[in-house]
């Protein structure tokens, strides 16, 4: 390749990817663009915007592009997060690039690339990452605040701390910078129980939306089981035998995969075990669910009751069962 001057280590840093301000800077006239291109020794990915290569653009090379047509831009929001990750993540190589641009600017929509405008841009963004990126911390707060329930918030918190790509407290110091944020009190308390290693969020939900919402008996918590030692028990129904665990560990990077796993293990306590384990997807996903099955087992064990509908549940005609509307 006809390369001089700082190109060379311009594409290096770059992963392959060049703006045509930045050859014009590097000294090269416009003949010489033309004749790179002409040669396919730069191929045009954007406008204004090159690749060294004429093969299909990895994500990386995709994210510089669309920083670089977008500039002065960021990744932000789930490009962000993705780029915190490193390589290797091919599910998701082939989505939109998101990038932000300062709030009083506006760039016209391109394919494969969504922009948005942010304010306070400056403050938010590691502007020497390559590329240039949102703080994991931010892009993570903006995915959790955008997500479609509690239970996908959480799974973003999650996510981020489990693969140790943050700690609590800096998540923390990024919620309190921002002056308005919806749940903002709810993130607080997911973000301090991770900080403390506690569930007293999840234990909170169990017994307003679960428990007392569908009129469950009311249990004994944190009851002392001098059987197993220094054990503690989160919630026991005592006249009933029935123990119900609540795991709000926040560590695991595949918090679907836990949240399907508990489900199993809750349906197989309706058949006869006298143990329930329960998570975030049990109580902030599927409440109304949850007190049907928790209510069963207590039926089965002696509980002569039925769990009432909350204002989310619909009464099935037929059956006279609940259904759920979460």
């Amino acid at each position: 390749m006809d390369f001089s001057g700082s190109v060379p280590e311009l594409l290096d840093l770059q992963s392959d990817v060049v703006a045509r301000h930045q050859l014009v800077e590097a000294g090269l006239a416009e003949t010489d663009i033309r004749r790179l291109l002409r040669r396919h020794d730069l191929v045009r990915a954007l406008p204004g915007v090159y690749v060294a290569h004429t093969g299909p653009l990895t994500w990386q090379q995709r994210a510089w592009a669309a920083v670089l047509w977008a500039g002065p831009a960021a990744l932000c929001g789930v490009s962000a997060r993705r780029a915190a990750d490193g390589p290797g993540r091919v599910d998701v190589d082939r989505q939109p690039i998101h990038v932000a641009i300062a709030h009083a600017r506006r760039l016209a929509p391109r394919p494969g690339i969504v922009v948005h405008r942010a304010r306070g841009l400056q403050e938010q963004v590691l502007w020497n990452a390559a590329p240039p990126r949102q703080r994991v911390e931010e892009a993570v707060l903006d995915l959790a605040l955008a997500a479609d329930d509690r239970l996908d918030s959480v799974s973003h918190i999650a996510d981020l701390l489990g693969a140790r790509l943050s700690r609590a407290d800096r998540l923390a110091e990024a919620l309190e910078r921002r002056p308005r944020v919806p749940d903002r009190r709810f993130l607080e308390a997911v973000i301090a129980d991770a900080e403390a290693g506690t569930c007293s969020v999840l234990e909170h939900g169990y017994l307003t939306l679960v428990e007392q919402a569908h009129r469950l008996p009311a249990a004994a918590r944190q009851v002392r089981d001098s059987r197993k030692g220094p054990l503690y028990r989160d919630v026991c129904y005592e006249e009933m035998a029935t123990i119900v665990e609540l795991d709000g560990r926040l560590h695991h990077s595949r918090t679907r995969d836990r949240d399907r796993d508990m489900e199993r293990d809750l349906d197989a306590a309706v058949d006869g075990s006298v143990t329930a384990r329960l998570g975030w997807g049990q109580v902030y996903g599927r409440p109304c669910s949850t007190a049907q099955k928790v209510g069963a087992l207590l039926i089965a064990r002696g509980w002569t009751a039925q769990p009432a509908p909350c204002r989310f549940c619909v009464q099935s005609p037929s059956s006279g069962s609940l259904a759920v509307t979460w």
